[in-house]
Parts: C-alpha cells; sequence; structure tokens
C-alpha cells in the first residue's frame, strides 16, 4: 500500500485547511472533488467523511481532532454538528468549545496523547480543550506566530516543524511528546507545515508543489523511513 502522495484541491496546494486525520478518520471538506475521497482514503488507511464547518469547506482551519475527539467552536452551524455527529457514530465523539480563538486547527497541535495550545488560550479555554481530546497539553509558541497548529504535523509516530520554529521550541515538544520531531519545509519552502501536509500514522499526502528533498523529510520524521 502506498503510503505518500502529492495532492491539491481546486488547485490550492494548501491542503490542510481543508482536511482533519487521524488513525480511525479523516474530516474533507463537502464542497471538494469527492474523486480525492479515494485517495485520502487509500493513503491514510482510514474511513474519510465530508462535512462542512461554518459553511465553508475549511475543516482543517476551523476544528482539531485526534482518535477520541472533533472538537469544534461553537460557530458551527446546527446541521453541520449533527452530520458530523451522525457520521462519526461509534467512532469519535464531536465537542463544541466556547473560545474568540475559533481557528482550533490553526491554534491548537495534538495527537492521541498530548496537545500543544496557543498562549492565547484563557486558563478556562486550555482546560476545555485538554478535557475535550483527553490528553496532556502544554501552551507553547512556536517560531513567530502564536499557531502551533499551523508550524507543525504531529502523529503519533512523529512529527515535523516548519524550518523557522526555534530549537528551544523543539525541545520542549520533544520532552512533551516523547519522540524526536523533525524540521523541514513543504510547498517549495513553506514553513506552514500544517498547510502543506495531511498525516496520520498510516501515511501522508503533501501539496502538488513540494519537491521530492521535502518529501524524504517529512516521510522520515513521521517515523516511515
Amino acid at each position: 500500500m502506498v503510503h505518500v502522495d502529492k495532492v491539491n484541491f481546486k488547485g490550492d496546494p494548501n491542503i490542510g485547511l481543508y482536511c482533519v486525520a487521524t488513525d480511525k478518520y479523516a474530516i474533507l471538506g463537502e464542497e471538494l472533488n469527492k474523486s480525492k475521497l479515494k485517495l485520502l482514503n487509500e493513503v491514510l488507511d482510514v474511513p474519510v467523511i465530508t462535512s462542512n464547518i461554518y459553511g465553508t469547506p475549511f475543516v482543517g482551519i476551523f476544528c482539531v481532532a485526534n482518535s477520541n475527539t472533533v472538537l469544534v467552536p461553537e460557530i458551527i452551524f446546527d446541521e453541520e454538528f449533527e452530520n458530523l455527529k451522525k457520521q462519526l457514530d461509534g467512532i469519535a465523539d464531536v465537542k463544541k468549545i466556547k473560545t474568540l480563538k475559533t481557528a482550533l486547527g490553526n491554534n491548537v497541535l495534538c495527537n492521541d496523547k498530548i496537545g500543544i495550545l496557543s498562549q492565547e488560550f484563557n486558563e478556562q479555554e486550555s482546560k476545555d480543550i485538554q478535557n475535550a481530546l483527553d490528553v496532556k497539553t502544554k501552551t507553547l509558541k512556536l517560531a513567530e506566530g502564536d499557531v502551533p497548529g499551523s508550524y507543525g504535523i504531529l502523529t503519533n509516530k512523529g512529527g515535523i516543524f516548519g524550518s523557522i520554529v526555534q530549537n528551544t521550541e523543539i525541545k520542549v515538544a520533544e520532552k512533551l511528546t516523547g519522540f524526536e520531531i523533525g524540521v523541514g519545509t513543504v510547498s517549495t519552502g513553506s514553513s506552514i507545515m500544517g498547510s502543506g501536509i495531511i498525516a496520520n500514522s498510516n501515511g501522508f499526502l503533501v501539496s502538488s508543489n513540494s519537491t521530492g528533498f521535502e518529501m524524504g523529510r517529512i516521510d522520515e520524521s513521521l517515523g516511515f523511513i
């Protein structure tokens, strides 16, 4: 089975904005080409469902997920929320959180055991995220922006951060995860790893303009070679 491939959605290489993947399921924005569902299913080796969040296909921006839970902001439409719960019934919980930081996918980086949170979440929000995802959490600023979900990718097997993330920040994250985290780029030189990669422990997809060198670094960092 092939564990890596290139893809774009409607010509957009920022594939991570439209999808979130875990070791039990993946969610893809509803308005995208359904032919991509088969590719995601083959590479990630999990069921792929479709949904919009707040009337948009930007699932990767508005929600954060692991095998336990999909966490969405309260701005999600009721119909979308019920649709997610129906499709993930018996697979994962779907929960809402009240926060002004509605771009949860940008502000939280997690796997099934840990979560790295933006420092802009207040104490109650941080507790709510920790409880909802059932993970150990830590607030940590990565690189120039307080958006850990944008600058990194974590699975249960490995992780990779953008090349502009500081070594001291990587060491803190490695202590939390318990494994080494690689450093690299995607989409021909971008450190915004969350936008250019969709990954779980079974495989990963990168933006169509990513280089062979970048793919090799991601492959190694996520524990496939």
